[in-house]
């Protein structure tokens, strides 16, 4: 079971000091190596805290792709319409073009 965007944002502690997962609507049945995507796109850097060598690196680049091009996409219907912040939508988009095309490079 995985968390589907985990992140600091969704780590909350308790009174005795204990993690909780909070925002948890998006918890699935599904591969580890999709958080392990999501967990390395959203920490950059600070992902080798979480780095597990035993994930499949296929899956891996799978997923990469699909997540990438979902912040292509994502982005690019929002800007069909009148989206106020079009140029850092435009940002976005522009990164996860590259991001795809380096991906498939």
């Amino acid at each position: 079971m995985i968390h589907g965007e985990l992140g600091p944002d969704h780590v909350l502690v308790d009174e005795h000091d204990r993690p909780v997962l909070i925002d948890i609507e998006g918890a699935m049945f599904f591969d580890i190596e999709w958080e392990h995507v999501f967990l390395e796109l959203r920490l950059g850097d600070d992902y080798r805290h979480f780095r597990n060598s035993g994930l499949d690196g296929d899956r891996m680049q799978l997923y990469r792709l699909a997540m990438y091009l979902s912040l292509v996409a994502g982005p690019l219907r929002l800007l069909d319409g009148d989206f106020p912040h079009r140029a850092a939508t435009l940002d976005i988009v522009e990164q996860n073009v590259a991001r795809t095309l380096g991906q498939l490079g």
